[in-house]
Protein backbone atom coordinates (compact mmCIF):
# COMPACT_ATOMS: atom_id res chain seq x y z
CA UNK A 1 0.00 0.00 0.00
CA UNK A 2 1.77 3.65 -1.24
CA UNK A 3 0.00 6.73 0.35
CA UNK A 4 1.09 9.26 -2.17
CA UNK A 5 1.28 13.02 -2.07
CA UNK A 6 2.30 15.71 -5.08
CA UNK A 7 4.94 18.30 -4.66
CA UNK A 8 5.69 21.10 -6.48
CA UNK A 9 9.74 22.25 -6.55
CA UNK A 10 9.07 25.97 -8.09
CA UNK A 11 5.79 27.89 -8.40
CA UNK A 12 3.97 26.70 -11.49
CA UNK A 13 6.32 24.16 -12.14
CA UNK A 14 5.63 20.18 -12.46
CA UNK A 15 3.85 18.04 -9.46
CA UNK A 16 5.87 14.77 -8.66
CA UNK A 17 4.25 12.13 -6.55
CA UNK A 18 5.92 10.92 -3.41
CA UNK A 19 5.09 9.02 -0.90
CA UNK A 20 4.46 10.31 2.60
CA UNK A 21 7.16 7.42 4.57
CA UNK A 22 4.25 7.57 7.15
CA UNK A 23 4.28 11.40 7.84
CA UNK A 24 1.06 13.24 8.54
CA UNK A 25 1.26 15.46 5.52
CA UNK A 26 -1.34 18.59 4.68
CA UNK A 27 -1.20 20.79 1.90
CA UNK A 28 1.19 23.75 2.33
CA UNK A 29 3.44 21.83 4.05
CA UNK A 30 6.96 22.18 3.15
CA UNK A 31 9.05 18.94 2.84
CA UNK A 32 12.57 17.64 2.42
CA UNK A 33 13.05 14.59 -0.33
CA UNK A 34 15.65 13.07 -2.45
CA UNK A 35 15.50 13.53 -6.00
CA UNK A 36 17.76 12.14 -8.55
CA UNK A 37 19.43 15.45 -8.35
CA UNK A 38 20.07 14.97 -4.64
CA UNK A 39 17.96 16.80 -1.75
CA UNK A 40 15.00 19.39 -2.65
CA UNK A 41 12.85 21.58 -0.75
CA UNK A 42 8.88 21.31 -2.47
CA UNK A 43 6.03 22.27 -1.52
CA UNK A 44 2.77 19.18 -0.88
CA UNK A 45 -0.21 20.16 -3.38
CA UNK A 46 -2.59 17.62 -3.43
CA UNK A 47 -4.05 15.39 -0.23
CA UNK A 48 -2.71 12.23 0.29
CA UNK A 49 -4.06 9.62 -1.65
CA UNK A 50 -3.94 5.86 -1.19
CA UNK A 51 -2.94 4.21 -4.74
CA UNK A 52 -2.96 0.69 -3.50
CA UNK A 53 -2.82 -1.13 -6.82
CA UNK A 54 -3.00 2.28 -8.86
CA UNK A 55 1.10 2.92 -8.65
CA UNK A 56 3.42 1.89 -11.47
CA UNK A 57 6.73 2.13 -9.59
CA UNK A 58 7.97 1.91 -6.02
CA UNK A 59 7.63 5.85 -5.21
CA UNK A 60 10.40 8.25 -3.30
CA UNK A 61 9.29 8.51 0.33
CA UNK A 62 9.48 12.53 1.97
CA UNK A 63 12.49 12.56 4.00
CA UNK A 64 10.86 15.07 6.96
CA UNK A 65 9.17 18.12 7.52
CA UNK A 66 11.07 21.26 6.75
CA UNK A 67 12.89 22.93 9.54
CA UNK A 68 14.05 26.70 10.16
CA UNK A 69 17.32 25.46 9.05
CA UNK A 70 16.06 24.26 5.66
CA UNK A 71 13.90 27.07 5.09
CA UNK A 72 16.93 29.57 5.52
CA UNK A 73 18.96 27.46 3.35
CA UNK A 74 16.14 27.44 0.72
CA UNK A 75 15.67 31.79 1.45
CA UNK A 76 19.63 31.74 0.77
CA UNK A 77 19.22 30.08 -2.53
CA UNK A 78 16.57 31.94 -3.97
CA UNK A 79 18.86 34.92 -3.40
CA UNK A 80 21.81 33.64 -5.03
CA UNK A 81 19.34 32.44 -7.57
CA UNK A 82 18.90 36.28 -8.51
CA UNK A 83 22.65 37.12 -7.95
CA UNK A 84 23.42 34.75 -10.71
CA UNK A 85 20.90 35.57 -13.43
CA UNK A 86 22.01 39.25 -12.95
CA UNK A 87 25.58 37.89 -13.56
CA UNK A 88 24.85 35.59 -16.46
CA UNK A 89 22.71 38.64 -18.40
CA UNK A 90 26.21 40.82 -17.67
CA UNK A 91 28.14 37.78 -19.37
CA UNK A 92 25.90 37.53 -22.35
CA UNK A 93 25.88 40.97 -23.15
CA UNK A 94 29.64 41.50 -23.02
CA UNK A 95 30.32 38.50 -25.34
CA UNK A 96 27.34 39.47 -27.88
CA UNK A 97 25.60 36.25 -27.20
CA UNK A 98 22.63 35.58 -29.35
CA UNK A 99 20.36 34.06 -26.49
CA UNK A 100 17.63 34.87 -23.76
CA UNK A 101 18.32 34.14 -20.19
CA UNK A 102 15.16 33.41 -19.01
CA UNK A 103 15.48 32.02 -15.29
CA UNK A 104 18.33 30.48 -13.15
CA UNK A 105 17.83 27.56 -10.52
CA UNK A 106 19.99 26.60 -7.38
CA UNK A 107 19.46 23.17 -6.21
CA UNK A 108 18.92 22.85 -2.51
CA UNK A 109 22.82 21.66 -1.69
CA UNK A 110 24.41 24.65 -3.96
CA UNK A 111 25.82 21.50 -5.39
CA UNK A 112 24.78 22.91 -9.07
CA UNK A 113 23.02 26.35 -10.36
CA UNK A 114 20.83 25.85 -13.87
CA UNK A 115 20.91 28.42 -16.40
CA UNK A 116 17.08 28.20 -18.24
CA UNK A 117 17.94 30.00 -21.64
CA UNK A 118 16.14 30.40 -25.16
CA UNK A 119 17.64 30.77 -28.33
CA UNK A 120 16.90 30.49 -32.47
CA UNK A 121 19.82 27.83 -32.87
CA UNK A 122 22.21 26.21 -30.98
CA UNK A 123 24.80 28.25 -28.71
CA UNK A 124 28.29 27.88 -28.27
CA UNK A 125 28.29 29.00 -24.57
CA UNK A 126 31.66 27.50 -23.18
CA UNK A 127 33.26 30.71 -22.50
CA UNK A 128 30.36 31.75 -20.76
CA UNK A 129 30.03 28.31 -18.84
CA UNK A 130 33.91 29.04 -17.85
CA UNK A 131 32.42 32.84 -16.92
CA UNK A 132 30.29 31.33 -14.36
CA UNK A 133 32.24 28.69 -12.94
CA UNK A 134 35.25 30.76 -11.92
CA UNK A 135 32.89 32.87 -9.96
CA UNK A 136 30.23 30.78 -8.55
CA UNK A 137 32.76 27.80 -8.13
CA UNK A 138 29.96 24.72 -8.47
CA UNK A 139 28.41 23.41 -11.45
CA UNK A 140 26.82 24.79 -13.97
CA UNK A 141 24.16 23.54 -16.19
CA UNK A 142 23.21 25.38 -19.53
CA UNK A 143 19.39 24.28 -20.34
CA UNK A 144 18.04 25.57 -23.38
CA UNK A 145 14.08 25.56 -23.33
CA UNK A 146 10.86 26.67 -25.60
CA UNK A 147 8.85 28.93 -26.04
CA UNK A 148 6.15 27.33 -24.32
CA UNK A 149 8.24 26.91 -21.45
CA UNK A 150 9.59 30.30 -21.26
CA UNK A 151 5.99 31.31 -21.21
CA UNK A 152 5.35 29.22 -18.22
CA UNK A 153 8.52 29.88 -16.08
CA UNK A 154 8.06 34.29 -16.60
CA UNK A 155 3.68 33.91 -16.36
CA UNK A 156 1.79 37.14 -17.50
CA UNK A 157 -1.74 37.49 -18.26
CA UNK A 158 -3.78 36.36 -20.71
CA UNK A 159 -5.96 37.71 -23.19
CA UNK A 160 -9.19 36.43 -20.83
CA UNK A 161 -7.92 38.68 -18.01
CA UNK A 162 -6.44 35.61 -15.78
CA UNK A 163 -3.03 34.36 -15.37
CA UNK A 164 -1.55 32.14 -18.14
CA UNK A 165 -2.67 28.47 -17.68
CA UNK A 166 0.76 27.02 -18.14
CA UNK A 167 1.88 29.29 -15.26
CA UNK A 168 -0.57 28.24 -12.78
CA UNK A 169 -2.11 24.69 -13.11
CA UNK A 170 -0.80 23.03 -16.22
CA UNK A 171 1.42 20.40 -15.29
CA UNK A 172 2.50 19.16 -19.16
CA UNK A 173 1.79 20.60 -22.59
CA UNK A 174 -0.82 19.10 -24.61
CA UNK A 175 -0.72 19.44 -28.48
CA UNK A 176 -2.88 22.09 -29.60
CA UNK A 177 -4.05 22.54 -33.18
CA UNK A 178 -5.80 24.57 -35.29
CA UNK A 179 -8.69 22.12 -36.42
CA UNK A 180 -9.24 22.84 -32.51
CA UNK A 181 -10.43 26.70 -32.89
CA UNK A 182 -12.14 25.63 -36.36
CA UNK A 183 -14.27 23.50 -34.09
CA UNK A 184 -15.39 25.98 -31.54
CA UNK A 185 -16.12 28.36 -34.40
CA UNK A 186 -13.21 30.83 -33.46
CA UNK A 187 -11.25 33.48 -35.70
CA UNK A 188 -8.04 31.74 -37.37
CA UNK A 189 -6.48 35.59 -36.79
CA UNK A 190 -3.03 33.96 -35.29
CA UNK A 191 -3.13 37.25 -32.86
CA UNK A 192 -6.51 36.20 -32.08
CA UNK A 193 -5.77 32.52 -30.71
CA UNK A 194 -2.24 32.78 -29.86
CA UNK A 195 -1.36 33.05 -26.49
CA UNK A 196 1.72 35.00 -24.86
CA UNK A 197 4.51 32.50 -25.71
CA UNK A 198 3.02 32.85 -30.09
CA UNK A 199 2.22 29.24 -30.06
CA UNK A 200 -2.02 28.18 -30.09
CA UNK A 201 -3.31 28.77 -26.93
CA UNK A 202 -3.24 26.39 -24.62
CA UNK A 203 -7.19 26.98 -23.54
CA UNK A 204 -8.26 25.99 -27.33
CA UNK A 205 -8.21 22.07 -25.98
CA UNK A 206 -9.84 22.62 -22.79
CA UNK A 207 -13.70 22.53 -24.39
CA UNK A 208 -12.27 20.76 -27.66
CA UNK A 209 -14.01 17.69 -26.56
CA UNK A 210 -17.53 19.04 -25.38
CA UNK A 211 -17.55 21.00 -28.65
CA UNK A 212 -17.78 18.03 -30.73
CA UNK A 213 -19.98 16.10 -28.41
CA UNK A 214 -22.49 19.06 -28.68
CA UNK A 215 -22.44 19.77 -32.59
CA UNK A 216 -23.04 15.55 -32.83
CA UNK A 217 -25.99 15.83 -35.22
CA UNK A 218 -26.29 19.07 -36.04
CA UNK A 219 -26.40 20.11 -39.85
CA UNK A 220 -22.83 21.15 -41.40
CA UNK A 221 -22.59 25.04 -42.24
CA UNK A 222 -23.74 25.90 -45.76
CA UNK A 223 -25.77 22.47 -46.44
CA UNK A 224 -28.76 22.36 -47.39
CA UNK A 225 -31.81 21.24 -45.12
CA UNK A 226 -35.99 21.33 -45.45
CA UNK A 227 -37.71 23.32 -42.46
CA UNK A 228 -41.12 23.81 -41.61
CA UNK A 229 -40.60 27.08 -43.50
CA UNK A 230 -39.31 25.71 -46.70
CA UNK A 231 -35.88 24.58 -47.70
CA UNK A 232 -32.99 26.68 -46.82
CA UNK A 233 -29.16 26.60 -46.16
CA UNK A 234 -27.52 26.92 -42.53
CA UNK A 235 -25.82 30.14 -42.08
CA UNK A 236 -25.03 30.30 -38.56
CA UNK A 237 -24.84 27.77 -35.21
CA UNK A 238 -24.77 27.84 -31.90
CA UNK A 239 -23.09 25.09 -30.97
CA UNK A 240 -23.38 25.34 -27.10
CA UNK A 241 -27.14 25.51 -27.38
CA UNK A 242 -27.52 24.02 -30.56
CA UNK A 243 -29.28 26.37 -32.84
CA UNK A 244 -28.91 26.61 -36.25
CA UNK A 245 -29.25 30.18 -38.34
CA UNK A 246 -30.98 28.92 -42.00
CA UNK A 247 -31.42 31.52 -44.70
CA UNK A 248 -34.60 30.44 -46.46
CA UNK A 249 -35.02 30.89 -49.85
CA UNK A 250 -37.35 34.50 -49.84
CA UNK A 251 -34.41 35.41 -47.87
CA UNK A 252 -36.02 34.72 -44.21
CA UNK A 253 -33.92 33.67 -41.32
CA UNK A 254 -35.24 31.39 -38.76
CA UNK A 255 -33.45 29.60 -36.26
CA UNK A 256 -34.34 25.44 -35.71
CA UNK A 257 -33.57 24.26 -32.01
CA UNK A 258 -32.35 20.73 -32.57
CA UNK A 259 -32.29 17.82 -30.14
CA UNK A 260 -30.08 16.88 -27.21
CA UNK A 261 -27.62 14.40 -28.39
CA UNK A 262 -28.55 10.37 -27.63
CA UNK A 263 -27.62 9.33 -24.18
CA UNK A 264 -26.68 13.18 -22.77
CA UNK A 265 -29.23 15.26 -20.58
CA UNK A 266 -30.26 18.70 -21.70
CA UNK A 267 -27.82 21.53 -21.07
CA UNK A 268 -28.96 24.65 -18.80
CA UNK A 269 -27.25 27.43 -18.31
CA UNK A 270 -27.09 26.67 -14.42
CA UNK A 271 -26.31 23.04 -15.08
CA UNK A 272 -23.76 22.24 -12.39
CA UNK A 273 -22.00 19.80 -14.52
CA UNK A 274 -21.34 22.32 -17.50
CA UNK A 275 -17.09 21.92 -17.81
CA UNK A 276 -16.00 25.17 -15.84
CA UNK A 277 -12.23 26.25 -15.47
CA UNK A 278 -12.21 25.58 -12.08
CA UNK A 279 -12.89 22.32 -13.06
CA UNK A 280 -10.09 21.94 -15.19
CA UNK A 281 -7.73 23.60 -12.85
CA UNK A 282 -7.97 20.61 -9.99
CA UNK A 283 -7.80 18.25 -13.07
Amino acid sequence: MSIAIGIRFREGGKIYTFDTGGLDLKVGNQVLVETEQGPGLGTVVTPAKDLGQECPRALKSVSRLANEDDLWQHEKNVARERFAFEHCQERIAARSMEMKLVDTEVLFDGSKIIFYYTADGRVDFRALVKDLVSKFRTRIEMRQIGVRHEAKMVGGLGCCGREVCCATFLNEFAPVSVKMAKEQNLSLNPAKISGLCGRLMCCLNFEYRLYNERKRGLPKMGKRIETEQGPGKVIRQNVMERVSTVLLVDGQEIDIQHEEPAGRPARRADDENTPSFEEHESS
